[in-house]
């Protein structure tokens, strides 16, 4: 590989509409550079996403970055994500800046005057492209939305300013894939047209050999080389970016499945970081299902209040629509609850907002299963965190994102021992625990990807619940998804691709 060393630069992968899987197809090109002894980084110039993480020094960048990050085996910084849009109404949005939290925007202010974000954008860019060999770019949406071509900075601006190739991601499961392609093509400027250097088809199902006539006829049509069709992948799950996977079962007719443990999820209009709950999703012991509108929660096993972008709210949402007394319902039957971040703020008494960060200034009754009172603070807490659930010997970690300082009573057992923060030694403690251990609050962010502590909740909420096999850590997990791809990609056109980029 020694020989593609010095040449590489930058590689764009775009896509043809929203949720077409370009940040999988980023994860796993990351990984393979990462193995090929290559130096790679990601980079995405804006995400709008409710669903971020933190990097180790404290910053907050979209998941999907930091996952790239971890996948390249690279420290994540705010550079890879220097513009993250973190919607907390419909029409206006927090603007964190290479991973500070900046302004909050409304739409039509944020659109109407983008020099700003895209010269910080760039100026990440440019930092990155200096410090790495090769730099994967993840677009944002379609790349071909004609009537925000002009200030659309995130797909062919960026890939111009990197001088990247193009690689164009399509989502054949969704359908109409030779429209998508052919049509996002036939649309863009003829300028950006030529950085086009190939396409990928991505999520098919069944008999690949049964689509050689396809890529025949796409090939022909488009006049670029189809570098691969990738079957779809069921072996891990990259944190979608800003909606609940279209996979996610939302409101079902149904109750949980027979023999399973039925987890519901009130689907908040605000809900954010809902990854937190894809290793619940993923277990097949589990079935987890996001509700909306209120109905009784009979036959489900726990109840989990996610995060919001918008607590107090989200609080107001949920009891106009009648969820108020179901919840006590659930509580006296039995059930668990746990409320993750903002969902552990509405699990307490009372939440404050003194300085309207989250809206209107003001103070809102919450729903009070636990002692717990809240105010919401102008300085936001960012940290990569550890610790151990108390009383217990399991090791939790996560990442904490919020503005609430939360209060808790006597009459509460904290749940977690706080041990490091940001790579600092810390005696601390978060979270809080009902007398009967039954109403669980915690700000970790992330707290069920560590094996240990799923297997530690689902068997406080079904007593003889095992997992089946030894899971897979993350590492693990790049590994299997980067060779997944390797056999359905290829690689020679690829690499080709980027050496004939022009050195910038």
């Amino acid at each position: 590989m020694g020989m593609h060393k010095k040449k590489l630069r930058a590689l764009a992968v775009l896509g043809t509409g929203s949720d077409v899987g370009k940040s999988i197809v980023a994860t796993a090109l990351c990984r393979i550079f990462s193995n090929a002894g290559i130096d790679v980084a990601p980079y995405k110039a804006q995400n709008m996403s409710n669903n971020s993480g933190v990097t180790p020094e404290g910053f907050e960048i979209g998941r999907a970055q930091i996952a790239q990050a971890e996948a390249a085996r690279v420290v994540p910084t705010p550079d890879m994500n220097p513009v993250l849009l973190k919607p907390n109404s419909d029409t206006s949005a927090q603007v964190v800046l290479q991973g500070k939290v900046c302004t909050t925007e409304t739409a039509q202010g944020y659109f109407r005057d983008t020099t700003l974000w895209a010269a910080a954008a760039k100026k990440s860019l440019e930092r990155l492209m200096i410090k790495h060999d090769l730099v994967v770019i993840e677009g944002a949406g379609s790349c071909a939305e004609m009537n925000l071509y002009e200030r659309d900075f995130v797909n062919f601006r960026t890939a111009r300013a990197a001088g990247a190739a193009v690689i164009l991601v399509a989502d054949i499961d969704r359908g109409g894939v030779f429209a998508q392609l052919a049509g996002t093509l036939a649309i863009i400027p003829p300028e950006d047209r030529t950085l086009v250097k190939g396409l990928i088809i991505n999520r098919f199902r069944g008999d690949i050999d049964l689509f050689n006539d396809g890529v025949t006829m796409l090939e022909s049509m488009t006049g670029l080389p189809v570098l691969g069709v990738i079957p779809y992948y069921r072996g891990f799950s990259i944190d979608a970016e800003d909606a609940v996977p279209l996979s996610a079962k939302v409101d079902p007719t149904e109750g949980p499945e027979a023999g399973k443990i039925g987890v519901a999820v009130i689907y908040f209009p605000h809900i954010s970081n809902f990854t937190d709950l894809s290793p619940l999703e993923h277990d097949s012991q589990v079935t987890l299902h996001y509700l909306h509108y209120s109905r009784s929660l009979k036959g489900y096993k726990a109840l989990i209040l996610p995060g919001s972008k918008n607590v107090r709210g989200d609080l107001e949402w949920l009891c106009s629509l009648g969820w108020e007394p179901e919840i006590r319902a659930f509580r006296e039957a039995g059930g668990v609850i746990m409320g993750l971040c903002g969902g552990y703020q509405m699990l307490g008494k009372s939440i404050a907002d003194p300085h309207g960060v989250e809206g209107s200034a003001g103070i809102s009754k919450a729903l009070a299963l636990l002692d717990v009172e809240t105010v919401l603070e102008q300085e936001k807490c960012l940290s990569n965190a550890r610790g151990v659930i108390i009383g217990d010997t399991c090791e939790a970690c996560g990442y904490e994102i919020h503005m609430g300082r939360s209060i808790v009573s006597n009459e509460c057992t904290p749940f977690l021992r706080v041990s490091v923060r940001n790579n600092t030694h810390e005696d601390d403690v978060d979270g809080a625990v009902s007398a009967d251990g039954k109403v669980i609050g915690t700000y970790f962010h992330g707290i069920f990807d560590e094996p240990a502590v799923k297997q530690w909740f689902l068997s406080q909420v079904e007593p003889t619940y095992r997992a089946k096999k030894p899971e897979k850590g993350r590492q693990e997990s790049y590994e299997l998804l980067a060779s997944h791809f390797s056999s359905h990609l290829d690689l020679d056109k690829v690499y080709e691709i980027i050496d004939q980029t022009p050195l910038q």
